[in-house]
């Protein structure tokens, strides 16, 4: 099923509604996810403890031996981003604008430039510019050491509503346009992003070829292979609290896939994701491509 459905999924991309119309029956990834070995991410620890569940790891920081620990390179979890107050004139913000449908059970608010990942084009298209609303979230990515220089270039908020079985499925962030820091703001309830090592399946898949060209510029190294390979056979499980900002890079960016399992949308989740450009885009030979958006990227708008 090629064709966008009503619900707005579409191919393998599916969600509760679609699941029950057109009879599909979606293999369960948490159930292929409580095969392998779960290790859960301690956010006071820095550090990943055997077990499944990340509220009950969380309860036991007192306890954990940080030398039995597993780290994870690449991970920031910054508690309390934002204030109560703050995330509830956020969430008023955000829903007196207009929420699109999306995959997955999803909706979105998408302001960036228009992107086709398999040519590698880009295009400013209809990009504007950001909601002044949102704008001192940004300012306040100044705030934190591992987001220093960090130049949005696209916004997103995504709504994943336990109703309709929302989720994202495993995926590595496109390597072509998007930088190294995959960033996420939590406005609204709390989740769990699910991490699994990735092992190329067809070249080229999420532009990952295009690493090489910028590795030796990565804020943390790529892991090697004998490091790398304590995480096969794991799945890792990285707390998401409401108001918090998550930060991806460097290994926990590149070398496993992430996802929002449905299982863990247990109330109405709102967060917004923030993309940079890779180098090329920045300072390399694409940068007069990247000038038009930059130059949108600048604008902050008001909502009438």
């Amino acid at each position: 099923m090629n064709t966008i459905r009503p619900c707005g999924c579409k191919g393998v991309r599916t969600c509760l509604s679609c699941e029950k119309d057109f009879q599909i029956a979606k293999p369960s990834l948490h159930e292929q996810f409580q095969q392998l070995e779960p290790w859960s991410y301690c956010i006071q620890c820095e550090r990943l403890y055997s077990g499944w569940d990340t509220t009950a790891v969380q309860a036991e920081h007192q306890q954990h031996d940080k030398a039995k620990g597993l780290p994870l390179p690449g991970v920031l979890v910054q508690e309390q981003f934002l204030s109560k107050d703050e995330g509830a004139q956020l969430m008023a913000d955000l829903d007196t604008l207009r929420w699109d449908i999306s995959q997955s059970g999803r909706r979105k608010q998408n302001f960036g430039p228009k992107t086709n990942f398999k040519k590698r084009k880009l295009q400013v298209g209809t990009f504007a510019g950001f909601p002044k609303s949102t704008e001192y979230v940004q300012r306040r990515f100044d705030e934190v050491p591992v987001l220093r220089n960090f130049q949005t270039i696209e916004q997103c908020s995504l709504e994943y509503e336990p109703s309709k079985g929302a989720s994202i499925d495993p995926h590595v962030d496109d390597c072509w346009i998007w930088g190294e820091r995959v960033v996420t703001v939590n406005c609204l309830g709390d989740a769990v992003l699910t991490l699994t090592v990735y092992e190329e399946q067809q070249a080229g898949k999420y532009n990952l070829d295009m690493v090489a060209e910028y590795e030796n510029e990565l804020l943390e190294p790529l892991l090697p292979d004998e490091q790398f390979s304590e995480y096969k056979g794991k799945v890792l499980r990285i707390p998401m609290p409401n108001l918090s900002l998550i930060v991806l890079y460097g290994p926990a960016r590149y070398q496993f896939e992430h996802s929002v399992l449905r299982e863990d949308v247990v109330e109405r989740r709102v967060c917004i994701a923030y993309r940079e450009f890779t180098p090329m885009y920045i300072a390399g030979a694409d940068q007069q491509k990247g000038d038009p958006v930059r130059e949108k990227s600048q604008i902050f708008w008001q909502i009438n």
